[in-house]
């Protein structure tokens, strides 16, 4: 899972936080641990920008950082699914631009269950939604059509902005 805050451990330094999953999961060797901890910080996009930085505390990136060295923790044991809860609330543009772009890339490897109160990055990331309403699904369908022709009027009604 990945929260709608960054949530790196705070003492461990960026390969520890990646290596964390791996290691409560039993995996001892360091050639393994290291590999795994390259493979997921390049998948999330982040080890380019911070490569010789792996000593550093988690804490110390940027919060686009820390969310996708979160993702990177996610990634690193091997998920069937990833939930990700808002993961863009507490962002800037230009770091939210960077998850959408890591979520595009990561969902033709992984289901991915994104929840999102923003609209328009529903529609620029998601291939099916569900809209909830009250705690119950109200919707659930292909983005384009969920966007484009709701069968619910409720939906229809959050959409176009005439409430919510």
């Amino acid at each position: 899972m990945v929260f709608q805050r960054p949530n790196p451990f705070p003492t461990m330094s960026v390969f520890d936080n990646v290596a964390a999953g791996l290691r409560l999961n039993g995996v001892r060797d360091h050639k393994i641990v290291a590999a795994k901890v390259e493979e997921n910080l390049k998948k999330a996009f982040l080890l380019e920008e911070i490569g010789d930085r792996l000593n550093e505390s988690g804490a110390s990136l940027s919060g686009g950082q820390q969310q996708r060295l979160c993702i990177a923790r996610a990634l690193a044991v091997e998920p069937e699914v990833i939930l990700m809860d808002e993961p863009c609330s507490a962002l800037d543009p230009v770091a939210t631009a960077k998850i959408e772009q890591l979520i595009m890339a990561l969902k033709q490897e992984y289901t991915l269950i994104v929840v999102t109160h923003n609209m328009q990055q529903a529609a620029r990331i998601s291939d099916l939604t569900g809209f909830l309403y009250l705690g119950k699904l109200i919707e659930f369908g292909a983005t384009d059509r969920i966007f484009s022709n709701p069968k619910n009027e409720l939906t229809e009604r959050y959409i176009s902005g005439k409430f919510g």
